[in-house]
C-alpha cells in the first residue's frame, strides 16, 4: 500500500511538468500568456542562464511586465543600455534556438 501511495504521488509531482526558477523563468509563468507553458518557461530560463549574468536577467525580466521599458531600452542612447540590449539579443536569440 505504501510503495503504491509513494508511486502515485510521484505520477502526481511528474505530471506537473518542469520546475520553473530564476527571475525570467518566473516572470514568464507569471506573465500569464497563453502560450506561456512550463515547459517553454524553463527553457527560457535556461537560455537566460547561458547568455545573461543575474542583474542582467532581472532586468529581462522586468519586460515581461513592462514591455514598454524594453522598447525605451532598446531605444536608450547610453552605452550601458546599448551594451545591456546586445546581451539581450544573445539572450532571444538562443532562447528561438533552443525554445522553439
Amino acid at each position: 500500500m505504501r510503495s503504491i501511495f509513494f508511486g502515485l504521488s510521484f505520477l502526481a509531482v511528474a505530471s506537473c511538468g518542469p520546475r520553473v526558477t530564476g527571475e525570467v523563468g518566473r516572470a514568464c509563468i507569471e506573465a500569464d500568456r497563453s502560450a506561456a507553458t512550463r515547459m517553454l518557461c524553463a527553457c527560457v530560463q535556461q537560455a537566460a542562464n547561458a547568455t545573461l549574468n543575474g542583474s542582467d536577467q532581472i532586468r529581462a525580466a522586468e519586460f515581461f511586465t513592462n514591455p514598454e521599458l524594453a522598447q525605451q531600452t532598446r531605444q536608450s542612447d547610453r552605452h550601458s543600455d546599448e551594451r545591456f540590449w546586445d546581451r539581450y539579443k544573445v539572450f532571444t536569440q538562443r532562447s528561438e534556438q533552443l525554445c522553439g
